[in-house]
């Protein structure tokens, strides 16, 4: 029950942060006039959780933190990676979408979108090996098992979640001022997220 419960939380707590992520599959629930539109973007993301997820576990996060070029990399890719997302949905505008189901991403861009900003992430990908391969060092066999499908199962059920409460809020900001105030808001959260990353990029190349 501990390794379930482990896994449980400490997935929440990774996912839980406004990211590049997360503000995509909410704008996917709410801009779309139906949740099934939205369904590429929720499941490309799920799926490459689950990916990043199973390689964490199965020791991805030995090799990563074994090089430090390797480390020196993903922060500076990480640095711009998230400056661009970052001025992306900033320029992003809702309320054109809100009552244009046309102006919409159509389901090969919600999967092309969803898959960048999952896998080509540094951020998300240093995360989730980090902190979730690391974590899981302390289990072995059954209980390590048991840890990877909490954590898979919490991404699921949280990328469902968002797009549903996306959809319920789309719904209501008919004139999209809510959505527009959000990605504005998630827009200054992943700059700051660049800049950490560019602060770490920067210690790294100083040692």
């Amino acid at each position: 029950m501990q390794p379930l419960i482990h896994g449980i939380l400490l997935a929440f707590g990774l996912i839980l942060p406004l990211g590049v992520q997360n503000v995509f599959i909410f704008n996917q629930g709410a801009t779309h006039r139906k949740f099934t539109k939205s369904l590429p973007a929720i499941v490309t993301a799920g799926v490459c959780d689950t990916i990043l997820i199973y390689l964490a576990v199965a020791g991805v996060s030995v090799i990563v933190f074994s090089f430090e070029w390797l480390k020196i990399s993903l922060f500076l890719a990480g640095f711009f990676f998230l400056a661009y997302m970052g001025w992306v949905i900033w320029k992003d505008n809702p309320s054109v979408n809100a009552h244009r189901e046309e102006k919409g991403f159509s389901a090969r861009r919600q999967i092309t979108f969803a898959a960048s900003v999952s896998l080509l992430n540094p951020h998300a990908i240093l995360d989730t090996i980090g902190v979730i391969g690391t974590s899981s060092l302390a289990y072995t066999g059954y209980e390590k098992w048991m840890f990877t499908l909490a954590c898979i199962v919490v991404s699921w059920i949280w990328f469902l979640s968002i797009a549903i409460v996306g959809r319920k809020i789309g719904q209501i900001d008919g004139n999209g001022k809510f959505l527009n105030s959000l990605n504005k808001i998630s827009a200054i959260i992943i700059w700051i997220m660049a800049l950490y990353m560019g602060y770490q990029f920067y210690l790294l190349i100083g040692e």
